[in-house]
């Protein structure tokens, strides 16, 4: 209650400045300055003022009549001139003084706001940045809060509005907010913050004096944002030894001042990663900077990593690049460095999404989700049914594994990325197994083409000699201690290489070639060993005679050959061109997910062995059913 008497107070001690200042003009020109009307609750009460004809009349807004002369409105008044307009707001009352309304009670009074306009709001907003010289440093805070209180009510009513009258009414905040914060700055010896935090606006001043101290001088920075500038320079360069600078975040002005406003070639999504700030120097004519001003800005928004970030200026109409560039960057922050003060931000540009890329997202749901299933009937398979001694599944077996477990937590941390973003250290866990899962796999795969390999070569089960080499147990070292291996030495390198936005291996530092290092060596070798395990079986058929049924025998044999390309992970080497065509990316999702099922359908399915197994589990099923 206090502070609102307050501003009332100060409201009127201003409003009396403004009649007396303009006494001598009013006289002499015929103009006279009303006080606000006693029946609006915020402003200003008066027993009586003088009317357009010199007349003391009630305290009333009806009493300034569109009568020649007519009226006009200015803050805290209504303005009676001979030509029935003002500069200031022309178009606010069109000569009817019963359209004026305290600025205050337009942002407070929901009736109030049904029946006012945007540029009735911007209209007042300009007048107070044209009245800041006759305000003390306290009647500018209060009308800061004003001014900020407005931002929101205009936000919601510009919605519509074309890009011209936009650019307007953000140049008007930033110049009312930089002419009320002008009048805030103290004269001071040593050195003085000033700190004021509104709603949607966070307000800093550093101003120095002569005999400021450059250690003891305090940092700049808000909530979302940090500047590092030379003020102590500045200031010694100045004449007086003097200098201030006003730092300020705002929370609405990409409202106004939308990403869009950033003209590129390219036609990109522009995205505002950061709150608008602006920084202008204050009491002093030096306002050449000694060093370039580094702002730090903390994202707002999340980072993608695909996208580019811009560090911009507003150049009166337009975000544009001149003077600034982009020192570092991470998924949180982003570094810019600038040669001059103005009003900046950080804008993403990312492609456009397109229908093809909605229909791939749930082209790799429907395929993923597939592939567990077979992943899952291909493992309960090699578990439940009996094989030959000679048959070596725990290569397969382990690829199941492996591929199981990397699919199931990749889907999973995809539905819940937003929640698991939250937790770094969680985040930064699943992506390195992730990379051990993967890797795994991939160290999987290329036994799985030796033991291949070794049984084309051969025609035959694997020797007995070669088992004792090659047994499961050195099989199940080399397959998983490979990968473990890898991540550790990751781990021990770059320990901040996990956990990106997308809680997957980041790209900094080169650091993604830990997990496409390996895979690349390991693809490689995996098509030679292909490529082999064709010709020797494509020479091997031309001995055999034409029997049919070994005609039959070696078409089967044939087909699981070819099957392998995909069991041994080679459709991976499609995912180094995906994105040069939409084919090879669809023929890479498809391929890839579907591991699984070619396992299933190579090792189960076209098992002769396993299929009569397959029909004994069906007979007893059947049979149970009927018994009961």
């Amino acid at each position: 209650m206090q502070s609102k008497k307050n501003i009332i107070l100060h409201l009127a001690v201003l409003q009396l400045m403004i009649i007396i200042s303009n006494v001598a003009i009013t006289k002499s020109q015929g103009h006279w300055y009303c006080p606000p009307s006693a029946n609006t609750s915020n402003c200003i009460n008066s027993n009586s003022y003088v009317d357009c004809h010199g007349q003391n009349v009630s305290c009333k807004a009806y009493s300034c009549t569109p009568q020649s002369p007519g009226c006009s409105c200015m803050i805290g008044s209504y303005n009676c001139s001979s030509n029935c307009s003002y500069e200031a707001s022309p178009k606010v009352c069109s000569c009817n003084a019963d359209n004026c309304h305290c600025l205050n009670d337009m942002i407070n009074s929901p009736n109030s706001l049904q029946k006012t306009t945007a540029e009735n709001i911007m209209n007042f907003v300009d007048q107070i940045a044209n009245m800041t010289g006759l305000m003390s440093a306290e009647a500018a805070e209060n009308y800061l809060k004003t001014v900020d209180d407005t931002q929101e009510k205009v936000s919601d009513l510009v919605r519509d509005e074309d890009k011209s009258k936009l650019v307007s009414y953000g140049n008007s905040y930033l110049n009312a907010f930089e002419s009320l914060v002008s009048a805030l700055v103290k004269p001071t010896e040593t050195h003085n913050l000033l700190n004021i935090s509104l709603d949607n606006t966070e307000v800093r001043v550093l101003a120095v004096g002569p005999n400021a101290s450059e250690k003891n001088i305090p940092s700049v920075s808000t909530e979302k944002a940090i500047m590092d500038i030379n003020i102590f320079e500045i200031a010694k360069s100045s004449p007086s030894g003097s200098a201030a600078v006003a730092f300020m975040s705002y929370k609405m002005i990409e409202n106004l001042l939308k990403p869009d406003f950033f003209n590129t070639s390219n036609d990109t999504i522009k995205t505002m990663m950061s709150t608008v700030i602006s920084a202008t120097l204050l009491q002093t004519n030096n306002t050449k900077l000694t060093k370039p001003v580094i702002f730090t800005f903390r994202h707002i928004r999340e980072f993608d990593p695909s996208g580019s970030l811009s560090c911009v200026y507003w150049n009166i109409s337009e975000w544009i690049v001149d003077g600034c560039s982009v020192l570092e960057t991470n998924s949180s922050y982003t570094v810019c460095s600038c040669v001059h003060l103005s009003t900046f931000a950080i804008i993403m540009q990312t492609s456009r999404p397109t229908e093809s890329n909605l229909l791939l997202e749930l082209l790799n749901s429907v395929c993923v989700i597939v592939g567990l299933v077979f992943f899952s009937l291909a493992l309960l398979t090699f578990a439940l049914c009996q094989w030959s001694p000679g048959v070596n599944n725990v290569a397969r077996i382990n690829i199941c594994i492996s591929l199981l477990q990397a699919h199931l937590l990749f889907l999973l941390r995809g539905k819940f990325l937003s929640l698991i973003r939250r937790q770094q250290v969680l985040c930064a866990v699943i992506a390195g197994l992730l990379h051990f899962l993967f890797l795994s796999a991939f160290v999987w795969m290329f036994i799985e083409g030796v033991l291949l390999f070794i049984c084309v070569k051969n025609l035959s089960q694997i020797s007995s000699k070669k088992r004792e080499v090659l047994n499961s147990g050195f099989l199940c070292v080399i397959g998983y201690v490979v990968a473990l291996v890898v991540v550790c030495v990751s781990v021990g390198l770059v320990p901040e290489g996990y956990g990106s936005e997308h809680c997957w291996i980041k790209h900094d530092k080169g650091f993604i070639w830990s997990f496409l290092g390996p895979v690349c060596v390991i693809l490689a070798l995996n098509m030679i060993l292909f490529i082999k395990i064709v010709i020797t079986l494509n020479s091997t058929l031309k001995t055999l005679n034409a029997e049919v049924s070994q005609m039959k025998q070696s078409k089967v044999m044939v087909f699981k050959t070819l099957a392998q390309f995909v069991v041994l992970g080679c459709p991976w080497i499609l995912g180094f061109f995906s994105n040069v065509s939409m084919v090879l990316e669809i023929l890479f999702l498809i391929l890839n997910s579907q591991q699984g099922t070619f396992i299933f359908l190579i090792y189960c399915v076209l098992n002769n062995e396993v299929r009569q197994q397959y029909r004994k589990f069906f007979r007893c099923l059947c049979c149970g059913r009927k018994k009961l």
